[in-house]
């Protein structure tokens, strides 16, 4: 009697780790008033006045990458812009949406080309646990590309946690920065 019960509680917590697996997690947006707050002080595409210096950035990031042959950033070329999130969140916002259909147009008009989507964090928090958050971003913005249509194969992901800031300043301000996906073209 008593290996049966034990087998029907192994069965059943089997059963329970199975179905926990097998269930997709949907592309999430937020809609929260802090995210509306946080659009007005730090919006994702940059007025003409910071152009130079998104671009600036940009390109420093880049650099700071140690980029090889047949990689480039969108951004620093001028085109595609990079995703920002909520402090601690990986779900895309409602005012990135756009940035993420214009993604999915370039790549649907450049079908032959592979991105990298790297994931990236603020200073704060545990190391490990920032290299954890940038892959969940990273994974959300690819989920939300394979939404639009995006073959899946095209995209890979790469964290680079608190690793590579943009900005250094230690303000809300630059840490809105620094919580990104930056998507580069790996060319085939």
């Amino acid at each position: 009697m008593k290996k049966h019960v034990q087998l029907y509680l192994l069965a059943t917590m089997a059963l329970g780790l199975l179905v926990l697996w097998g269930c997709p997690k949907k592309t999430q947006m937020t809609t929260s008033q802090e995210t509306q707050t946080e659009k007005v002080t730090a919006p994702s595409t940059p007025s003409a006045a910071n152009d130079s210096d998104s671009r600036s950035a940009a390109a420093a990031a880049a650099a700071g990458r140690g980029e090889g042959y047949g990689e480039r950033a969108l951004a620093a070329g001028g085109g595609l812009q990079s995703v920002y999130f909520d402090y601690d969140r990986s779900s895309i916002r409602v005012d990135a949406g756009a940035t993420m259909k214009a993604i999915a147009d370039w790549l649907k008009a450049h079908p032959a080309e592979k991105i990298r989507i790297e994931g990236n964090c603020d200073e704060r928090g545990a190391k490990e646990y920032n290299v954890a958050l940038g892959q969940r971003r990273a994974a959300t913005a690819k989920k939300y590309l394979t939404d639009l249509g995006i073959a899946s194969h095209r995209i890979s992901l790469l964290s680079y946690g608190k690793e590579r800031p943009v900005c250094t300043a230690g303000s809300e301000a630059c840490w809105q920065k620094n919580r990104r996906d930056d998507f580069i073209v790996v060319s085939p």
